[in-house]
């Protein structure tokens, strides 16, 4: 996840050609396997108890590895095997610049100055997106005092069901308060209970973070941004939402989930008040959620 964050800012700045970016984010991406093959391939799990806890994580909020050791799969020896041939984010990205006689050490301590000062962050965020772990990078883009906790928590769930489901080099950008919302193509659910609470994923210019979104969690390669796709990411806005509603009555709140609904039109949402966007990208390929809690919302298609 590191590598898309400096990355982008190294292609930005020319640093990076398009070819070169692509080709390093593309190697880093076989490169950081998903838990699940490396613990199968190391034979700690069979495929059909690897299968078993990526199911579970669809009702459960928990990391694979915590899962798997609490089935009794693996031990936490063989999870920090596992762990460690999964690779460090940050120095995969960057032994991938030196290998490829692109930048050297120097280079890139020079630019990661530049990166940090240019974005703002702190010596705690910068070690926070070195690490690739998406529980310490979100938290940076969701800083806004004004914003509930109930929707960074909300935001904080669905980043980590993106990284889970989709794509784990996703790329989050700022959490922003807005008053409407135009989007080419949506996919919506409503919740309703001690609070109302609606939630969208779509794109406000190109479709294809949608198409590519669909078709990774709806294991189908489609070809366009039709109902088959917004269908797929409804699904996955269903299960964010399951976990949420989940997690919210053990604290005693009761939430229910509507049906969702899916707009291939352009569509129009906006809301009276608590309203937030925070996007993403897919292969720089860019979506947003939409959030708005405890008010009334408006749907124009």
């Amino acid at each position: 996840m590191f590598g898309v964050y400096f990355g982008r800012f190294l292609l930005e700045s020319g640093t990076l050609s398009k070819a070169q970016y692509d080709d390093i984010i593309a190697v880093n991406r076989t490169a950081r396997l998903k838990l699940g093959v490396i613990a199968v391939a190391e034979g700690f799990m069979t495929e059909k108890q690897a299968d078993e806890v990526n199911q579970i994580q669809v009702m459960e909020d928990r990391r694979f590895g915590d899962i798997a050791i609490s089935k009794g799969y693996i031990t936490d020896e063989q999870l920090g095997i596992i762990l460690k041939k999964q690779g460090d984010s940050y120095l995969l990205f960057v032994n991938a610049l030196k290998d490829r006689g692109i930048m050297t050490d120097e280079e890139i301590a020079n630019s990661l100055v530049r990166f940090k000062k240019v974005n703002g962050f702190t010596d705690f965020e910068m070690e926070a997106i070195k690490s690739g772990d998406i529980n310490r990078i979100v938290p940076i883009f969701t800083a806004n005092r004004d914003c509930p906790v109930e929707v960074r928590d909300y935001v904080a769930l669905m980043a980590r069901n993106v990284v889970r489901f989709i794509d784990n080099k996703v790329r989050f950008g700022y959490l922003e308060k807005i008053n409407s919302y135009t989007a080419e193509a949506i996919s919506i659910q409503e919740l309703a209970g001690d609070y109302n609470f609606f939630v969208g994923i779509g794109c406000d210019g190109d479709k294809e973070g949608l198409r590519i979104a669909g078709s990774i969690y709806g294991r189908w390669d489609f070809d366009t941004v039709d109902e088959d796709v917004l269908d797929a990411v409804c699904e996955f806005i269903n299960v964010s939402n399951g976990l949420f509603a989940r997690e919210e009555g053990d604290n005693g709140v009761v939430i229910d989930m509507l049906p969702p609904v899916m707009h291939a039109e352009k569509t129009v949402v906006s809301s009276e008040g608590v309203y937030y966007k925070i996007p993403f990208y897919l292969s720089d390929n860019k979506l947003d959620i939409i959030i708005s809690m405890g008010t009334k919302w408006n749907i124009q298609g």
